[in-house]
């Protein structure tokens, strides 16, 4: 239903295939002005192609923001301090772009006198519902148009059919096909579509932009130490980095190690299940030598609990629910486990893997006195025994009990 009261709609804007066509087809639709939006949160592409192309299309109104810095300090950072991964594996690299490029684009909205927002996701995928509820949860009464829940251009063969006959120029792959659908920012890059559809077949080589293939990279381990104060990574070798410098250091470092490749089947919020391969280099060695600097600096219990309320949170990122009131609450617990985690990790990167073979803290909860296998003077052994009798006591009750 095209709601024709609508005045001015801004668009989330990249420049590709499906956005170009939906701002052709918001013009003609609607007849009223769009404005385009274009973040830049470290995709990697030139985005000033993106700025001609909305003015050959006849956009008087083009905002093209550098996010990167607030991308990583204000979403990726505090995500990684939950150590999150959805489903156990993915570092969702998507999700926690959405509702920065959501945010901006109701601020945007305000600030031009737009009545409605816009966005290219699908109507089968997790990206919609991400959008939507940063939309109403900043602004509720702004209009929503989702342009794949309502056309009839039904699919990518026929969206590259629109882009001809409206003369839209659109890239190409080596082939000279439209390329894999993807999604790139500072944290990771994915890839769908294509061969990818089928779960049994592996990706092409070729398609992957971040990462050597393993077979191709170095044949000599690399060691990198990063440092972390309060649960946030600060320097790279002992360089300090902002944030979106020192994620871009290690995207660089792991993708010549080919870190961070992940080939997933995942289950979306809407009820299916979709394949997707990830590259995530830098990510994928802060997550790992997170939990590193963790394991000495957190007592037990709250390294615990946390691990149990990282799946939930996960859940909410990947959800959309990045400004619920259930995420924050989260996010206030695990900022205030993070005060002591403060202290260096050494990492050693080699074909494809990144391990943890270093730590040290001045707040290290590590004590080398208590847990040498060399006489000490701290530790009476004996006490263990009344430890176990008393932790056994309803263990042998319920024995007792039951004989």
């Amino acid at each position: 239903m095209v709601d024709k009261s609508i005045k001015k709609i801004v668009l989330a804007y990249s420049g590709g295939l499906d956005t170009s066509v939906i701002l052709r087809w918001l013009q003609e639709t609607y007849g009223c002005e769009v404005v385009t939006f274009t973040a830049d949160i470290g995709q990697g592409e030139e985005l000033e192609p993106a700025r001609q192309k909305a003015q050959m299309m006849g956009v008087k109104q083009i905002y093209i923001d550098d996010l990167r810095e607030e991308f990583v300090r204000d979403f990726v950072f505090p995500m990684f301090r939950a150590n999150a991964l959805y489903e156990g594996t993915y570092l969702l690299g998507s999700s926690i772009a959405r509702p920065l490029i959501a945010k901006r684009q109701i601020e945007i909205a305000r600030e031009t006198g737009a009545d409605a927002v816009a966005h290219g996701a699908t109507g089968k995928g997790n990206d919609q519902v991400r959008f939507e509820l940063t939309y109403y949860a900043l602004q509720p009464d702004i209009k929503v148009v989702a342009p794949w829940r309502t056309w009839d251009l039904n699919s990518r063969t026929v969206l590259l059919d629109y882009a001809d006959k409206h003369q839209i120029p659109i890239a190409r792959d080596k082939r000279g096909e439209a390329p894999y659908s993807t999604d790139a920012n500072l944290l990771h890059i994915s890839y769908e579509g294509k061969a990818l559809e089928d779960p049994w077949v592996e990706p092409d080589e070729d398609m992957f932009t971040r990462t050597v293939a393993p077979e191709k990279a170095p044949d000599k381990a690399e060691y990198v130490e990063i440092e972390f104060e309060r649960g946030d990574p600060v320097a790279v070798d002992g360089k300090k980095l902002s944030p979106a410098s020192l994620l871009a250091k290690l995207n660089e470092i792991g993708g010549k190690h080919s870190i961070g490749r992940l080939d997933l089947v995942e289950n979306r919020f809407v009820g299916m299940k979709s394949r997707g391969v990830y590259e995530t280099p830098g990510g994928t060695i802060l997550s790992i030598a997170r939990r590193g600097i963790e394991s000495i600096t957190l007592d037990r219990g709250a390294a615990h609990l946390k691990d149990e309320l990282m799946p939930r949170y996960a859940e909410l990122v990947y959800f959309g629910f990045w400004f619920s009131p259930e995420r924050e609450m989260l996010q206030a617990a695990i900022d205030a486990s993070q005060k002591f985690v403060t202290g260096t990790v050494r990492m050693k990167l080699f074909k494809g893997q990144a391990r943890v073979v270093g730590r040290k803290s001045p707040r290290s909860l590590y004590r080398q006195d208590y847990v040498t296998f060399e006489a000490d003077e701290v530790y009476n052994q004996q006490d263990a025994e009344g430890f176990i009798k008393l932790n056994a006591l309803r263990l042998r009750l319920a024995k007792l009990g039951r004989s």
